[in-house]
């Protein structure tokens, strides 16, 4: 059951976060959304209504920011049952441009691992204290965190080292997170989707998105943020889901 519950979504201002968020709230759930201080984080809390949502400005990578959003979800709402780490970024260089004669940017790389990876294990490490505080339910359970990795953790193209890098460390960790939060009743599971409608894709011209789409091999189409949140909601719902990665990928196998 979702209703009732209490939820941390990062990323939650646009494109999958976005979706995940206000899915939530269609269940009777209630939300801190985490997000940038300059995103539409405030704006996306007030439409669903402030009974519901709390915007948290959360730097994903700041010990302070992420106990300052859980410090607001105890405040606000009592307690925490999920938390959905949705906030990520990319960037597109090769290793080394042979015509400039420059390394890929060990800046860039860093950054991505940063936001991606230490992103994603800074929200874990210190949400799951406060999901620990819950009375465990019938089948023992306290509560569920799930991750978002990328197809590109698997089958990175050219330009994707750092990105898939850092969704594939994503991978990695869930199963050990799974078994070192096991004896609390408390459930990681990740999701891998693979080309969504995202702000990314709509920023692109329509024949690069036409040609993206017929690369799937069904549904031939990007998928729908909204896809992506309704797996997150049928992750939370059954409580066999634990310590796996779930591809939501319409069978897409990315090619070099």
């Amino acid at each position: 059951m979702i209703k009732g519950t209490v939820n941390l979504v990062t990323g939650g201002a646009s494109g999958l976060g976005k979706a995940t968020v206000e899915r939530l709230v269609q269940q009777g759930a209630k939300v801190v959304l985490c997000d940038l201080p300059a995103s539409k984080g405030n704006e996306v809390a007030e439409s669903l209504g402030e009974d519901k949502v709390i915007f948290a400005p959360v730097n994903v990578t700041s010990e302070d920011d992420v106990k300052g959003a859980l410090s607001l979800a105890k405040e606000k709402f009592g307690k925490l049952n999920h938390v959905v780490n949705c906030a990520g970024i990319g960037v597109a260089y090769k290793i080394y441009n042979f015509r400039k004669n420059s390394p890929h940017n060990l800046e860039d790389f860093t950054k991505v691992l940063m936001v991606n990876t230490v992103g994603t294990f800074n929200v874990i490490r210190l949400s799951v204290g406060l999901i620990g505080e819950n009375e465990p339910d019938k089948n023992g359970e306290r509560g569920v965190v799930i991750n978002t990795a990328s197809v590109a953790a698997f089958e990175g193209q050219m330009g994707q080292a750092a990105y898939s890098a850092s969704k594939g460390a994503i991978v990695g960790m869930t199963l050990p997170i799974a078994r070192d939060l096991a004896s609390q009743g408390i459930r990681v599971v990740t999701v891998a989707p693979g080309l969504f409608r995202t702000p990314l894709f709509s920023a692109l011209p329509e024949k690069v998105v036409a040609f993206l789409e017929k690369s799937v091999p069904f549904p031939s189409r990007l998928g729908d943020p909204a896809e992506f949140a309704q797996l997150v909601q049928s992750i939370i719902e059954n409580p066999m889901l634990n310590g796996e990665t779930i591809r939501l990928d319409g069978a897409l196998r990315m090619q070099p």
